[in-house]
């Protein structure tokens, strides 16, 4: 099988719908609706065309990092 192009919209037989995020001829990423993303040998998937549009999907949020709070009314406080 040759690479599919980024951004078709397939379906698996056993992950459901998804969009192809990355395909050349040895590697194909797929991300799926309901399973995330997957990776497979181009050679051996078996993906069929979906009918429709692939729905809008989010970017990850980042995580910010809080820095740990020192604590003010501590034991080292109140030995005073």
């Amino acid at each position: 099988m040759k690479a599919l192009e980024e951004g078709a919209y397939i379906t698996h037989s056993q992950y459901g719908l998804g969009v192809v995020t990355e395909s050349n001829s040895e590697r194909t990423s797929i991300d799926f609706d309901l399973h995330g993303p997957k990776k497979f040998v181009t050679s051996m998937m078996v993906v069929t065309p979906a009918e429709g549009t692939p729905p809008k999907r989010r970017r990850a949020k980042s995580v910010k990092k809080v820095a740990a709070a020192t604590p003010t009314n501590g034991p080292a406080a109140s030995a005073k």
